[in-house]
């Protein structure tokens, strides 16, 4: 069976546009997380903190796992922006990075972190701590 031009060129403009109007209608959040990590060659991360998405708050959970050159211990304060979500389970799910980094008491941190679900997560804050790090890591979210 053909499809005529006219008929392929409708079908590619309502699939166009129906992406488009999905995508417009994704929202976003702010994020504020604490995370304690620590390990020798492999690591691990726990935490929490809380979502605040169209006017409600969300209890959040984090875990993780890192393996590579980790040494030490330190605990990290990050708050910032969730973008591309319609609901607050949008948020959960596993963020993977490589990365490398040095905290020896007080330093800085920023990252930009994306789910399965495409949730955008762009975080700033605080570490504090001895770590040193070149890693591949994961960081579970949930949402309660």
């Amino acid at each position: 069976m053909k499809i005529s031009s006219a008929a392929r060129t409708a079908l590619i403009a309502l699939a166009a546009l129906v992406a488009l109007s999905s995508a417009g209608l994704a929202d976003s959040g702010r994020v504020r997380l604490t995370i304690y990590k620590a390990g020798w060659i492999i690591g691990g991360s726990g935490g929490g903190g809380t979502l605040y998405f169209n006017g409600r708050a969300y209890r959040l959970s984090t875990g993780g796992l890192d393996y590579g050159l980790v040494f030490g211990g330190s605990k990290t304060m990050l708050h910032g922006t969730v973008r591309n979500i319609r609901h607050p389970s949008d948020v959960a799910g596993v963020y993977g990075a490589a990365g490398a980094g040095l905290a020896v008491g007080r330093g800085a941190r920023a990252i930009v972190l994306v789910n399965q679900k495409g949730a955008v997560l762009e975080l700033s804050g605080s570490q504090i701590g001895l770590l040193a790090n070149v890693d591949l890591s994961g960081l579970a979210i949930t949402v309660h």
